[in-house]
């Protein structure tokens, strides 16, 4: 098959051939349909992921059609249009028992622990507990534009957040998590404030429902602002970005007993932000993360789309080929993409 493959963490990846992946016994072989570039594929390139074993294959964000089916799967056929979390679990440990898989003590994601979906081919392990079947409704570039970033939001908003009507949120990041999180908030109705550091992104916050926009650059400060636009503080702060700056800013905008959320990954540099804690201890604030979200979760966010309630593809940017992929996945950091980007020709 065909995939794009790096062999040196940093250095230029390559598009080559490879062999197929096996398919496992209680799992599925799948042909990509759709992947999407995320900046978490960008973190790994960079070596950020110690799980990342050389030579590999990135790619968490896919959808497609069913080729093989391994001998132990039950509930799964081929030609079967599936997606799949970007957090894969093993179904049987405390966590799963929970009902919590997107905190698998044993979980393994495809693009990191295991070779991933910028390829013609990707295996999928335990396919009974993992896979999540697509609506002839929705496309494979949608379905798979929710396996990271738009899934991870819908938990963090939904579930962790408990957003409702009436409530303010503030949005810190307008790349594909805070655009995903701002539709799903609004969607909700909450009242959303948008913040990044350039006008494009904005403008993009604002075609996905977001009703004020700061312009991080132009504020003197960013919390205050704020704090004043939804008179006392936000309910709801979301840090889609994940840095000092963003995580401090989005706790500093709370009101009183409002909620952080954070999805943005603090990694190299980043990791170990400061904290207004006496803001957490005197306005009882509370410091949520989110992780992915369950298999068994998604038929919630896929009936808000079958509604028309949410439409994903309007944070679809451009569709490439595997052969660019190259480039864009190298120039992540840059954060100049409008839009999710998608390979959707393999």
């Amino acid at each position: 098959m065909k995939a794009l493959v790096y062999e040196s963490f940093g250095q230029a990846p390559k598009v080559t051939q490879v062999p197929d992946p096996e398919t496992p016994e209680q799992g599925i072989l799948l042909e990509v349909k759709a992947s999407g570039i995320c900046r978490s594929d960008w973190h790994g390139w960079k070596g950020h992921d110690p799980d990342i074993q050389l030579p590999h294959v990135p790619g968490h964000e896919f959808a497609g059609i069913i080729r093989e089916v391994g001998k132990g799967v039950k509930n799964w056929k081929i030609g079967d249009r599936v997606t799949v979390p970007f957090v894969c679990a093993c179904g049987t440990c405390p966590s799963c028992n929970s009902g919590n898989q997107q905190i698998c003590d044993d979980q393994y994601q495809p693009g990191f622990t295991h070779w991933g979906s910028f390829a013609q081919r990707v295996a999928v392990h335990r396919a009974d507990t993992n896979l999540v079947r697509i609506p002839e409704s929705v496309s494979f570039e949608v379905a798979a534009s929710l396996g990271c970033r738009f899934a991870t939001s819908f938990r963090g908003v939904v579930a962790q957040g408990k957003v409702s009507g009436g409530q303010w949120v503030a949005v810190h990041g307008c790349g594909g998590v805070g655009l995903s999180a701002i539709l799903i908030a609004t969607a909700l109705g909450a009242t959303v404030i948008a913040v990044d550091i350039q006008d494009d992104k904005l403008a993009l916050a604002k075609a996905a429902g977001a009703h004020y926009l700061v312009n991080a650059t132009k504020v003197g400060d960013v919390a205050f602002t704020i704090q004043e636009l939804s008179k006392g503080g936000v309910h709801v702060s979301v840090d889609a970005l994940g840095s000092k700056v963003t995580c401090y800013n989005s706790v500093a905008s709370l009101r009183k007993r409002g909620k952080h959320i954070q999805i943005g990954l603090l990694a190299g540099s980043e990791t170990n932000p400061p904290i207004p804690m006496h803001l957490v201890v005197a306005k009882e604030l509370e410091i949520l993360g989110s992780h992915g979200m369950q298999a068994h979760a998604y038929p919630e966010l896929m009936q808000l789309i079958l509604d028309g309630k949410m439409d994903p593809e309007k944070l679809i940017g451009r569709r490439i080929k595997l052969e660019d992929a190259v480039e864009t996945l190298m120039r992540m950091d840059t954060f100049e993409e409008n839009g999710m980007v998608l390979i959707n020709q393999f």
